[in-house]
């Protein structure tokens, strides 16, 4: 940019000065103007235009662009300058620029009784735009519409008629002086000068009112006829000619958008410090003319708006402020200096304090966020801070500070309310002398350096003069000003309190940090945070120890100067402290007096340290920066990316890297490169180099090069999509946190509501994501698997699933959108993949200058739309998740879900391959090799640090990027054609660029590696692609490899010819295939120019072996920045790449030498291993260049190449070392042995770098190495990554362990620390833990998304319930991951809506007897007549019960069971399932939730469990013989159910209704469902079986689970058994249920029989159902017409409802004893039509007349069986029992609770590890030593009598032709056992057995039924055995002489038995014996 107006006198300009000059002298009452040839000429450096100042008018500019973004969509930078400049350049000329005291504007008064109001004219007419928008205004002819800015409206533009030849034309020229104007609201006419006129419509002006700076815009009507506001006025003919040139967003500082700052403290805070003195920002002070009374004596009613510090990049501390006194340093805080002290400051922008915008509370360290604050080279007079502060102002952006945009909670658009203006005295103040600073001119051109003061303690004084050569820097301002912690925080620090440092101690800390700063190190303001801490530390220990206050440390301010220098003089002359008495200025000016005059061989220290020690003010220091290095490092770094990008590029397009580019035209030797290449291209002629399988020496015609395609298929490491473990551990992680959210008590997802799953992803404008994430999409399958679209549409319609974050994606979304509303069934996943990459606030980016699309993340993530569908989950993924771990996240620290760690995976055989990471790389730096993977470019570096000196304007990185461009084109030269160019070629590069070239070379296919070159500025970028292409092709090596420019912004273009070739490769290809994601150029030799702002996780192929860093440097100073640059390079390697540090040092020296001297003489390589090895030296081999090693290269060279095919694993594992010392290392450490021996070469000073490097390449042997057994050895090694020095000093520093220091930065630019003392980040932090203390300590910077999270006034935060984090590193397999996440959340949603049934088809039908008596097909319901004479099937047909002993018929004697040759193995064979979707029909459990039966399920929130009452109920039991009392639990809602007496609501019987009752709209049968161990999975929702009608369920429950299930089921009746059945089995309560009911019955009767009722009209069934029947199906014959070539029918789902309605129907119901339906299995229709009725078994679900079955109990001991043997005693009592065929019942499958069996443990537990209890062992001898076990007597006898069938009835094992003989019961004897159920009872219907023998006898508590006479009639086998079972011994006895059985059978003593049972279980005694 040059000083292009120093001293060039325009005309223009000198009228202009003139005319402001005399106006000023009028005006002014005192003090003399400055003169006006000073104006003109003391300026030196105007910019050409003057970038950006931004002043508090940011909020204007924001208003336009939120008007410009909303005409033109998108925004050039060049109107944004515009903007800016306007207001800039005016207001340098508008006023004087003297250093005199400021000039007030004294506005004439409004006459009286006229409108004040802002936005309205004098007359009251409103002239707001918004206003008139709509209006028809008419103008006169030649006048046109334009639109003026009132500073106390920021918000609005008021609308004026102005006379167009008064305004300039398009260049900016022409506008004749002076003004004509109308008012259009009161339509008076002819004001004639801008005065008046300004008057009139209120602008109320505190500087001079100039139509220049007033009237901004044009103002145009819409095609909808809206006036709205058009295009800038531009003022200036420079303007135009800068916003062309500027339109690429070139802006020297490009802080403007405070939606990029990086610290809160200033709205954009100018941080383009390094940008030349021209693009200094600053227009030249102005004189403040307002002073800001804010000593608190303003109107109360306007206070609010000024106590609050304003937003400026100055952020007072709140509490000096706020009391500070009313003086010219006050002012000028608040205003003037703050605002580059312009006078209209105070309009604009003390009449609009913005809430204080980020600091939390005036008392609060606003600084905090300052820390990096933005500050560029200060105004031309800088501002101080109040005088009575001893703490200096947080973040002194010294530049330009602007004010934040306010936090806006209104909508964009909306107008805000102004704001009043400030009343207060206007008082010019004279400056002290002494307070100031000149800055001396051409500091920079004089030194090379610009200085960096960095603000310490105490006040900054004024700057002056060129201020563009220096730049203030709030970095280490923070810690400085130690916060208030609360007590908790301070015992986490382990400090008694927070004021423990004096200031002395703080300046002697921070000289004595200087001093141990490395010559290429700057300043960390994490680092020196830490020192603070633990200075403190020390501090409170020492406290503690000797009692003593902090006081008593403190450092008299005498000592100090001499301590100080003390210090300091260790540091070798790098740290000077310079002692003023004065002031701050008298050291700084000196420091700067110094620097200006020094001759250029004298030696600069890096830090000066100015400390004043006044007396008045107490001590205060601030640091000048002046080391080369460090001041240019910290002047960058205090640039956020976009800004230094911004500055790049407008470096690039004014042309100021001129001199740089032509520096470079010529190669290291002097000669013209451009020349040279010609020469060369003149040379070879046609010819080209060959591009494979050749010598770079071998040249072959160009078409010949293009026909070239290789032979054989190579062995490409192509990665297929594949699911790893990992992976799959995530989206399990995943997949619970999602149920968790659902099982939350916040209604926030209901998981059973949905049966779909869709999806979007998110990701960042990238065209190789979009592909990369599309190719994973299609490739996973996972559209065909979520049922979204069609194997056949699915590659195509991928395209509509995956959506960046461009200007379409608000169009796509609301398409989304519009799908997620009209589906509220399906589960909609927003997928946000790398969501750390833009999160600036939708608010801030409108309102700032940012990108256009800038916010976009937010506008789509966080809108009200997403926030709040139900049916819409938000999982945002990253592998930098810093910035959304802040306190104000969005999303709770519980729904985070970790990348599980390497260490807890194991080191799976299975996996091949392990993750190698940031932590993997840092950790490699201690492998001990010498090629280590991490390397930092010494000789570039030093090469760099030449140029920066010699280039002082420019930024470091065009620097670094112009010298890397040479590197590698003399690199290339140097390898193909001139050798002597090697030596100038830095070694790393060198060996690079040969890897690169040769690898193709040596491969029958041509695959080689790729290199990325991360250049972060795209026109950098692509001036390094071009240069690099027009090398290689002037060298011939087009056809050798591709050069590509990865910009984000465009897709892959790739040449043809290597199209060909990778589509060769790849074979199967289609013909229009290309390249779309860098994935598939996997084997393609190629140089990537990787550009854009951050990359953004695209994945590289395999074949990517280097990652050139180079670039990346001290601009990248937080963590997400620096860490996603690496990692580009992290991916997964082989095991055997990588294992910890190494044991190959230990070799000796001679095995070392062996290894490497194997295969070639050891002549050759001299082996130096007594040189000590640095990290550096290690990096660069020696620590010049080439040609410093005294060898030629080109020997070396050639030497390498024969060298390296040699050397490979093989090669150093099976050379003459000894066996021994390999066998225990793994392949991976042979290939760190070796690389250590090579790396021995390398020390050696003899053997140049290059020779070891292509060694390397051949030892890391690269799947492209020719090596013989590359095949079987295909090691995928980590990439070598190439650092600026900087970024390898933060990621190779080991201080805190595992972590790389970049761990402890600022975690990303758009947050900031909330306090600078805080605990070390640890090196063993797992990522969930950083996660909660990056919550804890760090906090959204205003312009981020989640700023406007805030906490409530509760205090809590509101987290979005639906959404997740997924974090994990770079390239770990993220995407994978979820998308296999959303495959089995679809799965799990089906599994919900899924139930497994049983699946079994029944057993024993071959014994059935098929009676000729059936009922046609069609009718109903069973005929009485037809029904009762049909017999009744005895055999059980139930697969349950496929192990039980068969029913003896005569069918079954003509059976011939085998015997079965397995043993019967204990444990169950698993029932067969199949899984069937839930209907609407079905009976839920607890995890169901709807609309429709929440009412059902819960009581109203409001209502107590208490709101049910608990009745006990009394009865006498014949059968129990005593009284039984159970208890209901009804809650209120069902009391309607039960009938109570008068008083005292004592609960009488439950009703029921009647035999005629004819209602559809309920059942009529109370509904029993006994269960236990189920409360939550068992099926008791009955409420849509039932359709929502009305019913009766009572759950039957034992006593101690009745808590559990009342609290699963509030709403649902209780019958609570009595406490003596808790471990009774299930016949108790299907006893209890079915006496109960009798007793009901009977009252019921009674009751209604008073009423009139006959006594059989009351309805006598009740439903027993098991707690697992879920649906009911209805089965019917096909219709003759259907196709069907199957016999059978068709089935249906059916609600229970219609079920018991239809059986209910029954005729002639009361006939039937119990009515039940069959089990459903798969086959039900397939088979044959078989009778619609069948008198068979029935369980599971029936209907039962308990009046009927009066007399027929259940067995109440029962565990097992109880219902075959209830069905054979009804049946027995001559008793109908129908089954209904046309339906059926679905059981589910439950795992847990129902009748499980008992764990059988002894009484008395010896050990706890007992062996299992086998079940012969149940019973024992009477008073035997026997173990005896803690069970019930029953199930231990049942759970016997199933085992020991061979001990017991030895005769009847698979003989069925002899059953055994069972009376009046039914227990399972085993399998192999037929057992002939016969009744006692008088008339009871029995199986025909004349002529059977029976082969055993069981008797089982038998009644007085049972006589001597009756079994006396049954014949048994000769030596059957028999079995009697009693309560007890004595009962024994009495039976056995009552049954006269001495006289049939045989007993001995021994055979008697008990079970094993202690006395007090009451155990069953049995005696067996034979018949005789």
């Amino acid at each position: 940019m040059g000083n292009s107006y120093a001293g060039q006198l325009k005309s223009a300009r000198f009228e202009e000065a003139l005319h402001n000059s005399i106006e000023a002298s009028l005006r002014c009452s005192s003090v003399v103007p400055r003169p006006i040839f000073s104006q003109l000429y003391l300026d030196p450096d105007q910019p050409p235009f003057l970038p950006e100042d931004v002043k508090p008018k940011v909020e204007e500019l924001d208003k336009e662009l939120v008007h410009r973004y909303s005409q033109n969509g998108n925004l050039d930078f060049s109107t944004n300058q515009a903007v800016n400049e306007m207001e800039d350049e005016e207001e340098d000329e508008d006023l004087s620029d003297s250093s005199s005291p400021p000039i007030p504007y004294s506005q004439k008064p409004a006459p009286e009784g006229s409108c004040t109001t802002d936005g309205f004219c004098q007359a009251g007419k409103d002239l707001r735009l918004v206003s008139l928008c709509m209006e028809q205004i008419d103008i006169p002819a030649g006048f046109l519409l334009v639109g003026a800015k009132s500073p106390n409206l920021p918000e609005h533009i008021l609308v004026c008629a102005v006379d167009k030849r008064f305004l300039p034309d398009d260049h900016g020229k022409n506008a004749l002086l002076g003004f004509s104007g109308n008012c259009i609201g009161c339509g008076e006419r002819g004001f004639r000068y801008f005065t008046e006129f300004s008057n009139h419509i209120n602008l109320k002006l505190t500087t001079q009112p100039k139509k220049q700076k007033h009237l901004k815009y044009y103002l145009v009507r819409s095609s909808q006829g809206v006036l709205s506001k058009g295009p800038l006025i531009c003022w200036k003919e420079c303007r135009s000619r800068q916003s062309s040139a500027a339109s690429l967003s070139a802006k020297p500082n490009p802080s403007v958008s405070p939606s990029t700052t990086p610290e809160g403290g200033s709205a954009n805070g100018y941080k383009s410090g390094f940008t030349q003195t021209d693009s200094s920002v600053f227009s030249p002070a102005k004189p403040s003319s307002a002073a800001v009374n804010l000593s608190g004596t303003q109107d109360p009613a306007r206070t609010k708006n000024v106590v609050k510090p304003l937003a400026l990049s100055v952020q007072l501390v709140g509490k000096a402020f706020a009391a500070a006194p009313l003086s010219l340093r006050a002012t000028d805080v608040a205003n003037g200096n703050a605002n580059g002290g312009r006078n209209n400051a105070l309009s604009s922008t003390v009449s609009r304090p913005v809430p204080h915008s980020t600091s939390p509370s005036p008392g609060c360290a606003a600084g905090d966020q300052a820390s990096m604050s933005s500050s560029g080279p200060p105004k031309k007079r800088h501002r101080g801070w109040s005088p009575g502060s001893p703490v200096p102002p947080p973040g002194l952006a010294v530049p330009v500070p602007a004010i934040r945009p306010s936090t806006r909670t209104e909508p964009l658009l909306s107008v805000p309310v102004p704001q009043s203006m400030l009343t207060g005295i206007l008082q010019p103040q004279p400056i002290p002398a002494g307070e100031t600073v000149i800055v001396p001119e051409n500091l920079l051109n004089n030194s090379g350096v610009r200085p960096v003061i960095l603000i310490g303690y105490g006040t900054l004084p004024y700057f002056y003069g060129n201020v563009g050569d220096i730049v203030v820097s709030p970095l280490l301002v923070n810690c400085y000003k130690i916060p208030q912690l609360e007590n908790k925080d301070l015992d986490l620090l382990g400090l008694s309190s927070s004021q423990l440092l004096s200031v002395e101690n703080m300046i002697l800390l921070t000289i004595q940090y200087l001093v141990q700063l490395g010559p290429d190190q700057i300043p960390l303001r994490e680092e020196f945070e830490q020192i603070m801490l633990k200075a403190m530390q020390e501090f409170t220990l020492r406290e503690t120890s000797l009692q003593m206050s902090a006081q008593c440390i403190s450092v008299s301010p005498g000592q100090l100067p001499w301590l100080a220098r003390l210090i300091a003089s260790v540091s070798r002359d790098l740290v000077h402290v310079v002692v003023t008495q004065n002031s701050l200025a008298e050291g700084i000016s000196e420091t700067l007096r110094s620097l200006n005059e020094m001759k250029h061989q004298q030696k600069l220290p890096d830090y000066v340290v100015a400390i004043c020690t006044s007396k008045i003010r107490g001590n205060e220091f601030c640091v000048v920066v002046l080391g080369q290095y460090q001041s240019r490092a910290l002047a960058e770094s205090m640039l956020t990316t976009s800004e230094f990008l911004k500055e790049i590029s407008y470096e690039l397009i004014t042309g100021k890297v001129s001199f740089l580019a032509s520096h470079f035209k010529n190669t290291s030797l002097g000669d013209d490169l451009d020349k040279l290449l010609e020469k060369m291209l003149q040379q070879r002629g046609e010819s080209v180099i060959i591009p494979f399988n050749g010598d770079v020496s071998e040249c072959v015609s160009s078409q010949e090069a293009i026909a070239m395609v290789s032979t054989q298929e190579p062995d490409l490491d192509v990665d297929t999509f594949h699911i790893y473990q990992p992976q799959l551990t995530v989206a399990r992680k995943l997949l619970s946190q999602v149920c968790a959210i659902a099982d939350s008590g916040n209604q926030s997802l209901d998981l059973g509501h949905f049966s779909k799953v869709d999806f979007i992803v998110i990701v960042p404008r990238s065209e190789v994501l979009v592909q990369q994430t599309l190719q994973r999409i299609r490739q996973s399958g996972v559209l065909v698997d979520l049922g979204l679209e069609d194997n056949g549409t699915a590659y195509q319609r991928a395209e509509k699933y995956v959506v960046r974050l461009d200007n379409e994606i608000q169009t796509k979304f609301e398409v989304f959108m519009r799908r997620v509303k009209q589906n509220p069934y399906t589960l909609f996943v927003l997928v946000h993949d790398n969501a750390h990459v833009d999160l600036t606030s939708a608010i801030s980016s409108s309102l700032s200058h940012g990108e256009p699309n800038h916010g976009l993340a937010d506008r789509v993530i966080n809108c009200r739309e997403v926030l709040e569908a139900f049916n819409l989950l938000v999982l945002q993924v990253s592998s930098f998740p810093y910035a959304l771990q802040t306190q104000q996240s969005r999303i709770s620290s519980s729904n985070e879900v970790h990348w599980i760690q390497s260490d807890t995976v194991g080191d799976t055989a299975s996996e091949d391959k392990l993750y190698f990471g940031l932590n993997e790389y840092s950790k490699s730096l201690q492998w001990g090799v010498t090629s280590p993977l991490l390397r930092c470019d010494e000789t570039f570096e030093k090469m760099v640090n030449t140029l920066l000196e010699r280039y002082p304007r420019l930024h470091s990185m065009v620097i670094r990027c112009y010298l890397l461009i040479q590197q590698y084109s003399q690199a290339l030269m140097a390898l193909t054609t001139m050798a002597s160019l090697r030596d100038h070629s830095t070694p790393e590069t060198l060996s690079i660029m040969d890897d690169l070239i040769t690898s193709p070379g040596k491969d029958k296919n041509g695959c080689g590696h790729m290199l990325v070159i991360r250049v972060p500025s795209v026109q950098l970028a692509m001036l390094a692609k071009e240069r690099l292409q027009e090398v290689r092709d002037k060298l011939g090596l087009q056809y050798r490899f591709e050069i590509l420019l990865g910009n984000p912004a465009s897709e892959l273009t790739v040449a043809k010819h290597f199209v060909t070739r990778l589509k060769a490769w790849r074979g199967n290809e289609q013909d229009d295939w290309i390249p779309r994601t860098y994935q598939d150029l996997e084997g393609l030799p190629c140089i990537v120019i990787l550009t854009g702002k951050d990359p953004l996780g695209e994945t590289f192929p395999r074949s990517l072996k280097y990652c050139d860093l180079r670039l990346i440097d001290s601009s990248y100073l937080t963590r997400t920045a620096l860490e996603q640059e690496v990692g580009l390079a992290c991916c997964y390697v082989s095991k055997e790449a990588i294992r910890g540090p190494i044991v190959a040092l230990d070799l000796s020296e001679k095995e070392q030498e062996k290894a490497n001297g194997s295969e070639n003489d050891s002549d050759e390589l001299l082996i130096d291993l007594d040189r000590p090895q640095s990290n550096s030296s290690a990096v660069t081999g020696t620590s010049g260049s080439l040609a410093d090693n005294g060898v030629s290269s080109s020997s070396a060279a050639d030497k390498s190449q024969k060298q390296a095919p040699s050397l490979n694993f093989q090669t150093v594992a099976h050379s003459s070392v000894d066996e021994g010392t390999y066998s225990s290392f793994t392949a991976r450490e042979t290939l760190k042995q070796e690389c250590d021996s090579l790396g021995s070469q390398m020390a050696s000073s003899t053997t140049p770098k290059l020779s070891s490097l292509s060694s390397v390449s051949q030892t890391f042997q690269w799947p492209a190495q020719s090596a013989k057994d590359s095949k079987a050895l295909r090691v995928a090694l980590p990439r070598i990554v190439i650092l600026s020095k900087a970024a390898y000093c933060l990621l190779s520093s080991q201080k805190n362990g595992n972590l790389p220091s970049s761990s402890s930065l600022l975690p990303h630019a758009d947050v900031s620390w909330l306090s600078s003392l805080r605990p070390l980040l640890h090196k063993d932090m797992s990522s969930e833990e950083q996660s909660l203390y990056y919550r804890q300590w760090t906090t959204a910077r205003q312009h981020h998304a989640d700023f406007s999270n805030q906490a409530e006034a509760s205090g809590t935060r509101t987290f979005h319930p639906r959404r997740l984090l997924l974090t994990g590193p770079p390239q770990v397999g993220k995407t994978g991951s979820y998308l296999q996440f959303l495959r089995i959340l679809f799965r799990m949603l089906i599994r919900l809506l899924e139930v497994d049934v049983y699946d079994e088809e029944e057993i024993n039908t071959n014994h059935t007897e098929h009676s000729e008596i059936t009922q046609s097909s069609n009718d109903h319901w069973p005929d009485i007549e037809i029904f009762s004479k049909i017999s009744f099937d005895l055999s059980v047909h139930d697969p349950k019960y496929r192990n039980i002993s068969p029913v003896y018929t005569e069918q079954l004697s003509r059976v011939k069971q085998e015997t079965s040759k397995e043993t019967k193995s204990e444990e169950p064979k698993k029932r067969e399932t199949v899984s069937m979707m839930l209907t609407k029909y079905a009976a839920y459990n607890t995890f169901h939730h709807c609309e429709q039966c929440h009412q059902y399920m819960d009581i109203n929130p409001a209502a107590q469990v208490s709101d049910s009452t608990l009745h006990a109920f009394t009865f006498s039991s014949s059968m129990l013989g005593e009284e039984v009392q159970l208890h209901f639990i009804i809650p209120k809602s069902k009391e309607n159910h039960f009938v109570f007496s008068k008083q005292g609501k004592h609960l009488e019987s439950m009703r029921l209704p009647l035999v005629s009752d004819k209602n559809l709209n309920a059942v009529k049968s109370p509904i029993f469902t006994p269960s236990s161990g189920r409360h939550e999975h068992g099926l008791l929702n009955l409420y849509h079986a039932m359709e929502g009608i009305s019913h009766l369920h009572l759950l039957v429950v034992k006593e101690y689970e009745m808590p559990l299930y009342r609290k699963y089921w509030p709403n649902h009746i209780m019958l609570v058994l009595p406490g003596m059945f808790n471990n009774a089995g299930v016949g108790a309560a299907r006893f209890l249920i079915k006496e109960l009911s009798y007793h009901n019955l009977e009252l019921e009767r009674n009751r209604l029989e008073e009423l009139g009722v006959k006594r059989q009209c009351v309805w006598p069934f009740i439903v027993v159902m098991d707690d697992s029947c879920v649906l009911w199906n209805m089965h019917s014959l096909h219709e003759q017409s259907s196709q069907s070539l199957e016999p059978g029918g068709f089935s249906k789902n059916v609600s229970l409802k219609s079920v018991l309605q239809h059986i209910e129907a029954t005729p002639k119901i009361v006939h039937y004893a119990i009515l039940g339906v069959q089990k459903w299995n798969s086959k039900l229709n397939t088979r044959k039509a078989k009778a619609p009725f069948s008198r068979c078994h029935v369980r599971d679900f029936i209907l039962l007349n308990i009046d009927l079955t009066q007399n027929v109990q259940y067995d109440l001991n029962r565990y097992f069986c109880e219902d075959v043997d209830f069905n054979l005693r009804t049946n027995s009592s001559g008793l109908l029992i129908c089954r209904f065929n046309n339906f059926s019942v679905m059981k589910k499958h439950i795992q847990v609770g129902g009748q499980k069996d008992f764990v059988v443990k002894p009484k008395i537990m010896v050990s706890d590890s007992v062996a299992p209890i086998m079940p012969l062992q149940y019973v024992c001898a009477p008073d035997s030593e026997h173990t005896l076990l803690a069970a019930p007597s029953q199930f231990l006898l049942e759970k016997f009598l199933q085992h020991a069938t061979y001990k017991l009835f030895p005769k009847a094992i698979h003989n069925f032709k002899n059953p055994v003989l069972a009376i009046d019961c039914y227990l399972n004897i085993g399998l192999e056992v037929a057992i002939c159920y016969i009744s006692s009872r008088p008339h009871s219907v029995n199986v025909n057995c004349e002529g059977v023998f029976f082969s055993g006898l069981l008797l089982y508590l038998c009644d007085s039924f049972v006589g001597a006479d009756l079994l006396k009639r049954f014949r048994f086998l000769k030596g059957a055995t028999l079995c009697v079972i009693c309560q007890d011994r004595s009962s024994l006895r009495q039976t056995i002489v009552r049954l006269e059985l001495e006289d049939e059978w045989q007993f001995r003593l021994r055979d008697e038995f008990q079970t094993a049972n202690s006395s007090d279980d009451e155990p069953l005694y049995f005696l067996t014996g034979r018949h005789i």
